[in-house]
């Protein structure tokens, strides 16, 4: 794709979310790891509900590994995975007050190192807590990446992220990951995207596709 395609792309979802920022309530690197872990496969708001009073209770790893594996589960039952989230943050935490003094590191290599701490979570921590350009590839991204022809439809989640990372510019990374992400979530929706309104419908192969297949069955209908 031409740089002044993804351009195009870029400013336009600029124009539609300009405000897009990290949904997970947080107020340290910490809190934000532990959140961004409890997020796979559940939603922002869920999490957010969960660690409203979780971050109340527990302030430092030393908190969270001071407790019954059985207490800290009951505290987040109602995130998805929970028993094998639990475990990940116990070990997780350990891990800190072991090799990291209690810190979260700042480097993406040694995040990913860490128990529940993928390539995403460590996108994440470190574009947002430490100011580190990052493209953290989610669902959403993912959908709207491959939707816009920024990557290929079988492209791997680590081929989207290089992709991504090679056409938008370096100081760009981690607002376009918040844009992507608020453009999946509340316009270019994985099951009803609103493609009938969308400014990107010129650009994109899949809009193009729901469209006319949208309208062969509206002609249909009135024969």
């Amino acid at each position: 794709m031409k740089a002044a395609e993804v351009r195009h792309i870029l400013d336009t979802i600029g124009d539609l979310f300009p405000d897009a920022h990290c949904e997970l309530n947080h107020s340290n690197a910490f809190e934000l790891t532990i959140a961004v872990l409890l997020s796979a496969q559940c939603t922002d708001a869920t999490v957010n509900k969960v660690t409203e009073d979780l971050f109340q209770k527990y302030k430092t790893p030393l908190d969270y590994i001071s407790v019954p594996i059985e207490e800290l589960e009951s505290d987040i039952r109602r995130i998805g995975l929970y028993r094998n989230k639990a475990k990940h943050i116990q070990s997780l935490c350990s891990i800190l007050i072991e090799q990291y003094g209690g810190e979260v590191p700042q480097a993406h290599d040694l995040l990913v190192t860490l128990p529940g701490v993928g390539r995403k979570t460590a996108n994440v921590v470190v574009s947002n807590a430490f100011g580190v350009p990052a493209i953290a590839v989610d669902t959403h991204v993912e959908r709207v990446a491959k939707r816009l022809a920024l990557a290929g439809w079988k492209d791997s989640v680590l081929e989207v992220e290089k992709k991504l990372m090679k056409a938008v510019p370096r100081d760009e990374w981690t607002l376009t990951h918040h844009r992507l992400i608020f453009f999946g979530r509340y316009h270019c929706k994985a099951q009803n995207p609103k493609c009938q309104v969308c400014p990107l419908l010129d650009v994109c192969r899949e809009g193009k596709k729901r469209m006319k297949t949208a309208v062969i069955r509206k002609a249909k209908s009135h024969t």
